[in-house]
């Protein structure tokens, strides 16, 4: 990667096959080796601008006949791109973390929850590691949450039951979220040497 501000190959190559930003392609990529998102697929796209997965998603549902939808939620109120996006898109301007689970069940089609949920959220960056890794960590477990519903943690010693509920409101006790039996979860995380993956 070139230097901070530098427009470096990723870059220049999103803008030339018209994706909004460079993120585009760690979808891309994904969408090539796991085939994540099938023609005719419901997609969930949490913290969706500036809209680059929205524009792979929407490519990779097939053509407009096979159907599927996108649905993207971000706190900033946009619009889907132009190029790439067709009618199955959709964005919402909304708090990820304040949504309920029927609200977000009652965005997807016929209210049956998603196939595919993705996650690029990520929180503003404060230069302070522990605390930008501690809030993606945050951001990451609400994904999973509205993914799947309770969150099983680690036993903790004399405690055989621990889960999380997270919501910070108290107000979302469903149990059951909104990803489709079979569906597939990708959560984005701040890299760190907290949560670094060992090869």
């Amino acid at each position: 990667m070139s230097g901070a501000g530098a427009p470096d190959f990723f870059y220049r190559e999103a803008q030339r096959l018209g994706y909004v930003a460079r993120s585009a392609f760690k979808l891309l990529q994904m969408q090539k080796q796991h085939k994540l998102i099938t023609p005719g697929a419901s997609v969930l796209d949490l913290g969706c601008a500036p809209g680059a997965w929205l524009q792979v998603a929407c490519q990779s549902l097939g053509a407009l006949e096979k159907g599927g939808a996108v649905v993207g939620i971000d706190l900033k109120k946009m619009k889907a791109p132009s190029s790439h996006c067709d009618s199955r898109v959709r964005t919402v301007c909304a708090d990820v973390m304040s949504l309920l689970k029927e609200q977000v069940r009652a965005m997807s089609p016929q209210e049956r929850g998603f196939s595919v949920i993705l996650s690029d959220m990520c929180p503003t960056v404060s230069g302070i590691t522990a605390k930008d890794t501690a809030l993606s960590c945050q951001l990451g477990m609400r994904a999973l949450s509205l993914a799947v519903g309770k969150v099983p943690l680690p036993c903790s010693a004399g405690d055989s039951n621990t889960e999380l509920h997270l919501n910070s409101t108290g107000l979302d006790a469903n149990e059951v979220g909104v990803l489709r039996r079979g569906g597939n979860l990708v959560i984005k995380l701040l890299e760190s040497e907290e949560n670094a993956v060992l090869d």
